[in-house]
């Protein structure tokens, strides 16, 4: 499973960002995703997750202001990035692992994910 990230950029704070994520795999419907964040100095940080059914779970930080999706037939997941804030600044991971068609299991650590993407990094000036 090979996962291309992309969408970052620079940003003001209280802008938008769309974050997408192309995985090369044929049963991406099978497949739990999520979106990760490392800020410098820190460990990485689970943001949002969608299970292979279309449950999501959020963290704290972002619930409210992002929101995770995913299309099927572009074996793509999103990360909509709304009122950005300095904080958020970091490299944005997705992340992939085997699920089951149709799951309701959401998984939010870093240890539960099988394959990684690049990254892309946000910034957010104040």
């Amino acid at each position: 499973v090979q996962l291309q990230a992309s969408g970052g950029g620079l940003v003001q704070a209280g802008g938008s960002l769309r974050l997408s994520c192309a995985a090369s795999v044929r049963t991406f419907s099978s497949y739990a995703l999520g979106w990760f964040r490392q800020a410098p100095g820190k460990e990485r940080e689970f943001v949002a997750t969608i299970s292979s059914g279309g449950i999501t779970t959020y963290s704290d930080y972002v619930k409210g202001r992002f929101t995770i999706s995913r299309d099927h037939a572009k074996n793509t997941v999103y990360l909509q990035m709304n009122s950005l804030k300095p904080e958020d600044t970091a490299v944005y991971y997705c992340a992939a692992r085997r699920s089951w068609l149709g799951g309701a299991t959401t998984y939010t650590g870093v240890a539960e994910y099988d394959y990684w993407g690049q990254g892309t990094l946000v910034t957010v000036s104040s």
